[in-house]
């Protein structure tokens, strides 16, 4: 059984690349890490022309043993020209991580160094998106960071989804909250998630996945199961200096 998201296809060093995870199961969480791989000029309905990694999932002394799940993996193509894999984390920590997971050039090989390849990232515990933008030369991702004020009223990092923020980085590891595009005071039944996007010009035009309220006031489920999909343009992104935009209908 094989599990995905909406994340990036990316088309590099004449390869076409798709992180994925397998699903060993029984009880959620059981994924181990993969990347799939197919050479750009072949026919891509072929299942013959796709190389597949070996699948890495958590050992027990990570994070010293709280990191219980790595999924939604990002394909994405480091300052130096490699493959990566960059995963959400299952963990309790609200200073979340993700993990970065080394691919070979044949796409071959998926490697992981659980003492160097976990790293901050606001929101890193949440779906992401992650892609380069060669105009400000910084790799952008659109994230559920969770501000301070709401990390003492919250359960766990994963189920703090009411704040979209613009996040941006030079070199993977380091990373900085440029805005806050969508925001509610609500955490249990609000949720601005499982985003994707794409650079449109100067604007970034995402789709997220909303859990909000209804137009008479009744609210959402819970912040998981949406009942709206927002179309957010994002204008001047790159200018952007950290501000709240809340949500409205």
């Amino acid at each position: 059984m094989y599990h995905c998201a909406p994340v990036p296809v990316v088309v590099h060093n004449g390869r076409v690349w798709r992180a994925m995870e397998e699903y060993t199961g029984p009880t959620w969480g059981k994924f181990k890490a993969f990347m799939m791989s197919a050479p750009e000029q072949t026919d891509l309905l072929d299942a013959s022309n796709w190389t597949s990694t070996n699948r890495i999932g958590p050992g027990p002394d990570w994070l010293n043993g709280t990191a219980s799940a790595v999924l939604e993996g990002n394909a994405v193509v480091t300052p130096t020209g490699a493959i990566t894999d960059i995963l959400r984390v299952h963990q309790p920590d609200f200073n979340e991580y993700v993990a970065i997971m080394h691919v070979n050039s044949d796409g071959s090989e998926i490697t992981f160094n659980p003492k160097s390849d976990f790293i901050r990232m606001p929101g890193g515990s949440k779906k992401f998106t992650i892609r380069w933008d060669a105009a400000s030369k910084r790799y952008w991702s659109l994230v559920n960071w969770i501000p301070d004020a709401h990390q003492a009223r919250a359960g766990r990092p994963d189920q703090v989804r009411n704040t979209l923020a613009l996040a941006s980085s030079g070199d993977l590891r380091s990373w900085t909250i440029n805005s806050i595009v969508l925001y509610s005071e609500d955490v249990s039944n609000t949720g601005f998630q499982y985003v994707d996007w794409l650079f449109d010009g100067q604007d970034i035009v995402a789709a997220v996945r909303t859990a909000f309220p209804e137009a008479d006031g009744t609210a959402a489920h819970n912040f998981h199961d949406a009942n709206w999909l927002i179309f957010q343009r994002i204008k001047g992104f790159r200018k952007l200096k950290l501000q709240v935009a809340h949500a409205n209908h």
